[in-house]
C-alpha cells in the first residue's frame, strides 16, 4: 500500500486552542509535517478555533510556541498566510454559512426540528428494541404543515446533513480497506440551532477549499470518515471540493492501565517535557516510534533521517504505549549527540534563578565549560543538570541524610583523613593523580576504589552519586575540596 499521490501533497495540522498542547497531538503534527517534507508537499497549519466556550488565546499562543519549539515549519498558515486564508476557522464563519445554505438548496441537507429529550426517548426505545441507536432520520421529509406546526411551536432547528442509503467502503492508508453499512452512519448535525457550525461540517469544508490531498488524524476521528466521504461528494457535486482526500487514521498513543492517554494525564503535557528539559530532537525521535520504526534495529536517529524515510503506510496500526523510561533514554542519546558547545547553551535556563540554587554572583562560567563535557555524559534530560554541577557553585554541598548515611560507615574518618593527606601532595592538574591518590589511601585501609571514594565522594558533593569523581574534584579545586573534607571529619568526630 503506497501513500505516494500523483498530484503534489498537501495535509494538514489542525489542533484546537484548548488547555496545553500534548503529545498525542505532538505525534500527529509529526506525522503530518514529516509527510509532507518526504514527498515535498505543503503543510497548512490551521486552528479549529470555533468553539469560543473552550478555546482561548493563550493555548493559541501555546500551539504556535510549540510548533515553533519543535522545529515544525508550515507553508500556509497563521503568521504566514497562503491562498487560502484565513487559517482560522472563527474567520470563516460567513463561508460556512454559505455552505450550509448550498447543501440545504440541492436537498443534501435539511432542517432538522427535533428536541433532545425526544431523540433521548427514540434512541433509548431503539436500543431496547436491538435497533441502531442513532439518528432515525424522523425530519427527512417533512411536509410544509409539519414544518410550519414545528415553527408554531417556537422550535429552531439544527441543520443535518442526508447520508445517502448507500454502503461506504475506503482504503486507509494505516489501516486498509474499511466499509461501512448505512444503518451504521445515520444523518449527522452540521450547524447548531443557534446557526452555529459544527466539526462536522468546518472540518471538511476547510479540508476541500484548502486542497488538502492527505488527512492524516487519530484513530478516534476514524468513526467519522465516512460521514465526511459523503460530505465530500456533494461538496464536489456542488462545486465546492475538487476531490475526496486519502485518509489515514493513526494509533491511539496508550498510558498507564493501557488506557488512552488523555489531556488530562500529566504525561502527555509537552509543557512537562520542556520544562524537564527534553530535546525537541529525543521527543520527536521517541514519538515517532509510537507506530512507525525507521528500521527494525534502529531506534535512534535524527529528524532528517526519519523525514527522507518516512511513508505513511509504514505506520502500524496497533495502539502504542508510551514508555517514559525509554523516552528518556532516548532522549539522553540525543543529549549525547550534540556539540559540547550546543550542550553548554541548552543547559543554560537550569543555571540560572528560578531553578539555580546558588546565587547568580557564585556561579563560574569556567567551571561550568570545564564540567560540562562530563556532564554530558550522564544525563537523559537537561534539568538533571542543576543537582549536577550543584556542588561547584555552592558554598556548601547540600548534604542528603541517606547518603550520608550510606557512606560514612565506621573507619570513614580515618579513611578520609589518609585520603586528605594524600590529596594535598596530588597533582591538581590531573584527575588521574587525584584518583590514584584516593586509590592509595583505600589500599592503605584495605579497600578498594569503590569502597574508598565513596566517603569523598559524600563530603565534597553530598550526594552518592554523580559526575566522574575524580574530574569533579579537579574542577572544584584543591582549596575547596580539602576544606569540604576537613568539615565532613569534623562533622563525623563531633
Amino acid at each position: 500500500m503506497s501513500s505516494v499521490a500523483s498530484a503534489p501533497v498537501r495535509v494538514r495540522f489542525c489542533p484546537s486552542p484548548t488547555g496545553n498542547p500534548h503529545v498525542g497531538l505532538v505525534r500527529t503534527a509529526l506525522f503530518n509535517w514529516a509527510f509532507a517534507r518526504h514527498h515535498q508537499g505543503t503543510l497548512v497549519f490551521r486552528i479549529e478555533d470555533t468553539d469560543a466556550a473552550r478555546d482561548s488565546e493563550e493555548s493559541y499562543d501555546q500551539l504556535l510556541d510549540a510548533m515553533r519549539w519543535l522545529g515544525f515549519d508550515w507553508d500556509e498558515g497563521p503568521e504566514i498566510g497562503g491562498p487560502h486564508a484565513p487559517y482560522r476557522q472563527s474567520q470563516r464563519m460567513d463561508i460556512y454559512a454559505d455552505v450550509a445554505r448550498k447543501l440545504l438548496a440541492a436537498g443534501h441537507a435539511y432542517h432538522c426540528y427535533c428536541s433532545q429529550e425526544e431523540l433521548d426517548t427514540r434512541r433509548e426505545a431503539a436500543r431496547a428494541a436491538g435497533r441502531p441507536s442513532g439518528y432515525d432520520g424522523h425530519c427527512r421529509d417533512l411536509t410544509e404543515a409539519q414544518v410550519e406546526e414545528y415553527k408554531a411551536q417556537g422550535r429552531t432547528p439544527i441543520v443535518r446533513f442526508r447520508m445517502p442509503d448507500e454502503t461506504i467502503t475506503f482504503t486507509d492508508l494505516v489501516r486498509g480497506e474499511l466499509t461501512f453499512t448505512p444503518e451504521n452512519v445515520p444523518d449527522y448535525g452540521i450547524v447548531r440551532a443557534n446557526g452555529a457550525p459544527l466539526y462536522t461540517l468546518v472540518n471538511p469544508v476547510d479540508d476541500a477549499l484548502m486542497e488538502i490531498t492527505h488527512v492524516l488524524r487519530g484513530e478516534d476521528l476514524l468513526s467519522s470518515t465516512p460521514r465526511q466521504i459523503a460530505l465530500y461528494k456533494a461538496l464536489i457535486e456542488l462545486g465546492i471540493a475538487k476531490q475526496t482526500p486519502a485518509f489515514g487514521h493513526l494509533p491511539y498513543v496508550m498510558g498507564e492501565g493501557n488506557k488512552k492517554l488523555s489531556k488530562r494525564d500529566p504525561e502527555s503535557s509537552l509543557n512537562l517535557y520542556r520544562e524537564r528539559g527534553f530535546l525537541p530532537e529525543g521527543l520527536l525521535n521517541y514519538l515517532s516510534l509510537l507506530g512507525w520504526s525507521l528500521s527494525a534495529d534502529q531506534d535512534i536517529f535524527t529528524i532528517d533521517e526519519m523525514v527522507a524515510a518516512f511513508d505513511i503506510a509504514d505506520v502500524q496500526p496497533n495502539p502504542a504505549r508510551f514508555d517514559l523510561k525509554k523516552c528518556e533514554s532516548i532522549n539522553g542519546d540525543h543529549i549525547r549527540m550534540l556539540d559540547v558547545k550546543d550542550f553548554t547553551e541548552r543547559c543554560a535556563p537550569w543555571l540560572r534563578a528560578p531553578f539555580a540554587p546558588w546565587a547568580p554572583e557564585d556561579f563560574d562560567e569556567s567551571k561550568w565549560h570545564a564540567i560540562a563535557p562530563h556532564a554530558q555524559t550522564r544525563l537523559k534530560v537537561l534539568s538533571e543538570i542543576t543537582d549536577n554541577v550543584d556542588f561547584l557553585f555552592l558554598p556548601e554541598p547540600v548534604f542528603d541524610e541517606a547518603s550520608w548515611n550510606k557512606a560514612m560507615k565506621e573507619g570513614s574518618d580515618a579513611l578520609l583523613t589518609t585520603a586528605r593527606e594524600k590529596l594535598e601532595s596530588a597533582d591538581w592538574t590531573s584527575a588521574e593523580s587525584l584518583k590514584e591518590a584516593v586509590l592509595a589511601a583505600g589500599e592503605a585501609h584495605g579497600l578498594k576504589l569503590g569502597k574508598a571514594q565513596a566517603p569523598v565522594r559524600v563530603a565534597v558533593t553530598g550526594r552518592t552519586v554523580g559526575l566522574p569523581l575524580f574530574e569533579s574534584l579537579e574542577v572544584l579545586g584543591k582549596e575547596k575540596t580539602l576544606a569540604r573534607i576537613d568539615r565532613a571529619l569534623a562533622k563525623l568526630t563531633s
